[in-house]
């Protein structure tokens, strides 16, 4: 073990090592506070949003779905979270597994007899049922949510927060409270990019019936929600007959967050 003969080297590492613990300490009390203002209710629900992008890859959509469905349940247990941004992305997701399947289905393994079962058309009227209510869940949020001052979106919240959070005191019922006000103000910019993307799905499954007018309107909308949706301007580009767009430099460095 190296020994430290100058005192001054001596006392350099002590107060380094010092400072770690207490960086250590200050990090682990913030995170821990952070995690306790978690609105507990749902907690199953991010727990089990955990295990969504393994099924995914294992293309094992039963999983998917069932998984999809108990993560629904968790949030339709109180009345704050139904029909929230957060079932809209359900929803979205829901859209996005059965459009893989049917875009998908003739090269990949599907671990299920029952969606192997299922036709394309199928597959694309699932996916638009699907679609359409994200949008509509999308949109309803918004109406309810957007342009709200502090107060009013605090009196929106005590409406219905608490049910379900009766037993918690009343200093961690305030601080889930905080909390979920800087989740909305961030779900309520994000949203039209989530909205936007629901609109490029309809936009597939509308060049997929063959019905180009409808899915280029389509697109156009996904475009004006989110100016960045590389995916509704290059097939915008496609139906127009234009050469497609490519990412540039910052686009792939920076790709848009997964939906979840």
């Amino acid at each position: 073990m190296a020994v430290f003969k100058d005192k001054k080297t001596r006392t350099l590492v002590i107060s380094m090592s010092v400072l770690v613990v207490i960086a250590l300490m200050i990090s682990r009390s913030y995170y821990q506070s952070v995690n306790n203002s978690f609105d507990p209710r749902v907690i199953p629900a991010r727990q089990l949003y955990g295990e969504y992008n393994k099924l995914a890859v294992l293309n094992d959509y039963e999983g998917v779905f069932k998984l999809l469905d108990s993560i629904e349940t968790c949030y339709n247990l109180y009345p704050h979270y139904q029909n929230s941004y957060e079932t809209g992305v359900l929803y979205n997701n829901r859209a996005a597994a059965y459009l893989t399947m049917a875009i998908h289905k003739d090269s990949m393994v599907i671990q299920s007899k029952y969606f192997n079962a299922l036709t394309k058309d199928t597959l694309f009227y699932l996916a638009e049922n699907a679609v359409m209510s994200a949008i509509e869940i999308y949109e309803g949020w918004l109406t309810l949510y957007e342009g709200k001052t502090d107060e009013q979106l605090e009196e929106l919240l005590t409406n219905n927060f608490y049910v379900g959070l009766e037993a918690w005191p009343d200093e961690e019922k305030e601080n889930f409270l905080k909390r979920r006000k800087a989740e909305l103000q961030v779900a309520m910019k994000e949203t039209p990019r989530r909205l936007s993307v629901s609109y490029s799905n309809l936009g597939l499954i509308c060049r997929n019936h063959e019905n180009y007018e409808q899915a280029l309107a389509y697109y156009k909308k996904a475009i004006d929600l989110w100016d960045q949706n590389m995916d509704a301007r290059n097939n915008v580009n496609v139906l127009l007959g234009r050469p497609k767009e490519k990412r540039n430099f910052i686009q792939k460095m920076f790709p848009p967050q997964k939906e979840e």
